[in-house]
């Protein structure tokens, strides 16, 4: 720290001059991104709420009202009349608080204390955190056309499962596991079932509005008991607003602290201080959206990458699944695909590889135009 104050604008050029090494989602070229630019709207009523604190929701009554009418809307989303959850930092926030609830119901209720959960092997990096902070044994599910594979989950049913997760909207493909098939097995055995939507969450229910068919993912499945869902991906809210829903109240009760010196005697959130301003800016932009809002937006988005699938296999390159959302995931025939990537990134693509499979990963965002996917593809044809 500098000894005296310095002159806000020699700060304001400073970070300026840092900010510029930044890349922008507005020139299109983030490619592997699943978060992408706020809507101007979101951040004005951001910057209204900053200092609210839903740690200590009782000094910020109103903010924590707003808070359960968020919590309520994305409910309504996900086929819940009453929901419970709280507006977080993002998915990974939310997956933690998903996997302790069913550590903590599993330990108050089952007696397991040396608990498992069963994960597809394409299940965000989330869930090792949220193995390793909890002490669970993460047991690794095979996958069967790169979504889970069903019997394989049986097969590793224990009496040390303390939950099930897949996923709708996996961040390498995008692609929706057999949820509702899922469900079913997780409620016959009892077991703690998450779905980890934190990109289709918003999108999944318009598109099938629409007449895509998609599989069913909510609260309407009987064995779902908490969905991850993100406002600030598809719902172009800010960063940070993640969003964990669960079906029953005695899911947080369970993860409960006592917290004696706040307004509220009880926490069952893993962060203390609290951001109110993400809260805010989600029931902003889901009022300003609306159903119709965002049916458009995804629609859009959908036609993008329609697009740019159907010219990837006009040129030659090989599509590694049929999209079921925006997004596309593809090889060239004969090049590596870190070497694709090296030549995309010197043409100023900034592009992100997938590991299962290994592929180059594009992500249809609301930042990427349809004339930014057409310069990608007459880059592709050159390098092609």
């Amino acid at each position: 720290m500098d000894e005296k104050p310095i002159d806000k604008h020699i700060i304001l050029d400073e970070l300026n001059e840092l900010k510029d090494l930044d890349h922008d989602y507005s020139d299109g070229r983030i490619l592997g991104s699943m978060c992408t630019k706020a809507h101007p709207f979101a951040k004005e009523v951001y910057y209204k709420f900053l200092d609210a604190n839903l740690g200590d929701p009782g000094l910020f009554k109103g903010t924590k009202i707003i808070e359960n009418k968020v919590i309520e809307s994305i409910g309504e989303l996900l086929s819940i009349e009453k929901p419970y959850g709280n507006i977080v930092t993002g998915g990974t926030e939310a997956n933690l608080m998903a996997m302790r609830a069913a550590r903590n119901h599993a330990r108050k209720y089952k007696g397991i204390v040396d608990g498992e959960i069963i994960v597809p092997q394409s299940a965000h990096f989330s869930f090792k955190k949220a193995a390793d902070m909890l002490n669970l044994k993460i047991v690794e599910a095979k996958l069967d056309n790169y979504k889970i594979d069903v019997e394989s989950i049986k097969q590793l049913i224990s009496d040390k499962t303390v939950a099930i997760v897949a996923i709708a909207g996996t961040t390498e493909l995008g692609l929706i596991d057999p949820i509702e098939e899922i469900s079913k097995i997780a409620h016959e055995n009892n077991i703690y079932f998450h779905v980890d939507a934190a990109f289709g969450g918003f999108s999944i229910p318009f598109l099938r509005d629409m007449g895509y068919d998609l599989p069913v993912f909510d609260f309407s499945l009987e064995g779902v008991c908490s969905i991850t869902i993100d406002p600030h991906k598809m719902g172009l809210a800010p960063i940070p607003a993640g969003g964990i829903i669960f079906r029953k109240e005695e899911y947080l009760d369970v993860m409960a602290i006592d917290s004696p010196y706040l307004t509220v005697k009880t926490q069952s959130t893993i962060v203390g201080t609290r951001s109110g301003a993400a809260s805010a800016a989600t029931y902003a932009i889901m009022k300003y959206f609306g159903k119709e809002g965002y049916s458009k937006l995804i629609e859009n988005l959908m036609v993008n990458t329609k697009f740019l699938k159907e010219n990837l296999e006009k040129i030659g390159y090989e599509v590694i699944c049929e999209p079921e959302l925006n997004l596309v995931a593809f090889n060239h025939p004969e090049m590596e695909t870190h070497k694709l990537a090296e030549e995309l990134e010197k043409l100023g693509w900034k592009v992100s590889v997938a590991k299962c499979p290994v592929a180059i990963r594009v992500v249809l965002m609301n930042h990427i135009k349809m004339e930014h996917l057409k310069e990608l593809v007459e880059d592709l044809k050159e390098i092609f």
